[in-house]
């Protein structure tokens, strides 16, 4: 066991996770459960089965960062309307509930020896596995841009220090400053949320008495969600400061080049002073070596449980899936997970079951008290998840109405976030 130890050291999380592996007559004897990624849909599956399975499972949560910083209200930062501090959250609130943690990166799923490898080298057993690994960025879907490229021209799609250099930058515009937004083809993370970006520039902008400042949005599609609501929004809080494009205005992007900071389209090149490239998505890289994505660069699952359309050991949540008419947010994968818990407890714990049932919304924050939203609730239905209630807002909407959208919006984020981490 010397060299198990030795691959082990450094982290109080792999520590946890060794220990279990050097138990095997305790910890086998239970149906051992294994959750890859700790975001809204990994954190929230590992925590409802271990606590509604009372103890009878054990659950390892895999996850290298120890403090997660949620994509999803940090637009709100963006625009001054939240702290960082206020995104940011630990995983001290999971262990409560008996989840051995693993603060370090899975490196290999193996279906046939149903393994996981960590990048140590250990590696855990699992009886069901479930995989949240969120996006990855095509860098290579925007000509000119890569990884690198991003450090000048942040995607910010990812929270963490990509949020906080888009912030750096916004902040630091002059009167005049030119933003290009270049927008992601569909599907990605949050449909609404590039377009609030937006909104929270321009709010900014607005605050510091900008004039003559212009945010400019490539998009290679022909229309984006909540449209009408948000083209209201930018022409009654921000009038002349925001144009969209779609791909007919203009022409096709050609290139990004961060060496001049200079967006090239079929229509004209738009030198900027900050360029914010949102490019294509796809699973995360451990879904995608496992097989579990096909040809779309996502994990297609069976509706009724959220397994894996290729292992019924596996199961898929949130971002990396295929969920039908359910959008890529926070809000679904929290629901999705909650649906994948109770079917592994009740294959593993004999627990009872109920059919899949799905739910989310989003809220958009156009500017102070003027928020609005759009949701659904969906079931399994013909092969796929599928909408059977939807609700949009709506222009022309009462300010007071739009004033308890955001309240709800805010007490919404407060309680997802002690549904996932506590």
């Amino acid at each position: 066991m010397k060299a198990n130890r030795r691959q082990f050291i450094g982290g109080a999380g792999a520590l946890a996770a060794a220990g279990t592996l050097a138990a095997p007559a305790i910890a086998q004897a239970k149906p051992r459960v294994v959750v890859i990624g700790g975001g809204p849909g990994g954190a929230t599956v590992a925590k409802y089965v271990a606590r509604d399975a009372g103890g009878a499972i054990h659950v390892t949560l895999i996850e290298p960062l120890k403090e997660f910083v949620t994509c999803f209200h940090s637009n709100l930062y963006l625009g001054d309307f939240r702290p960082y501090d206020s995104i940011t959250h630990g995983y001290s609130g999971l262990a409560k509930h008996g989840i051995t943690l693993v603060h370090e990166a899975a490196a290999l799923i193996n279906p046939n020896t149903k393994t996981v490898r960590l990048t140590s080298g250990a590696t855990l057993p699992f009886d069901r596995l479930v995989v949240a690994p969120g996006i990855d960025i095509k860098f290579d879907s925007v000509p000119g841009y890569s990884e690198k490229a991003s450090e000048i021209m942040p995607h910010a799609w990812k929270p963490g220090p990509q949020t906080q250099l888009l912030k750096k930058q916004l902040d630091a515009l002059d009167d005049g400053a030119t933003i290009v937004m270049v927008a992601p083809p569909n599907p990605y993370r949050c449909p609404p949320g590039p377009y609030e970006r937006v909104s929270m520039m321009a709010h900014v902008l607005k605050k510091k008495g900008h004039t003559k400042s212009k945010i400019i949005i490539i998009d290679p599609k022909a229309n984006f969600s909540k449209q009408g609501l948000f083209s209201e929004g930018w022409e009654k809080h921000y009038p002349g400061m925001v144009e969209w494009q779609d791909p007919k205005m203009h022409g096709g992007l050609k290139e990004v080049d961060p060496s001049t900071m200079t967006v090239k389209t079929g229509l004209a090149d738009y030198k900027a002073q900050l360029v914010n490239v949102i490019p294509a998505q796809m699973a995360g890289k451990i879904a995608r070596d496992a097989g579990l994505a096909n040809e779309s660069g996502f994990c297609a699952i069976k509706p009724e449980s959220m397994q894996s359309a290729k292992d019924p050991n596996i199961y898929v949540l949130g971002d990396a899936s295929i969920a039908g008419d359910m959008p890529k947010s926070a809000f679904s994968a929290n629901s999705q997970a909650k649906v994948a818990a109770m079917m592994i407890r009740g294959e593993l714990a004999k627990s009872q079951t109920f059919p899949a049932r799905y739910s989310n919304t989003c809220w958009s924050l156009i500017e102070t008290d003027d928020t609005v939203k759009v949701g659904g609730r969906y079931e399994p239905k013909d092969g796929k998840i599928a909408a059977v209630e939807t609700f949009v807002s709506k222009t022309g909407e009462d300010a007071e109405l739009r004033k308890q959208n955001q309240a709800e919006n805010m007490g919404w984020y407060q309680g997802i976030s002690a549904d996932i981490f506590s």
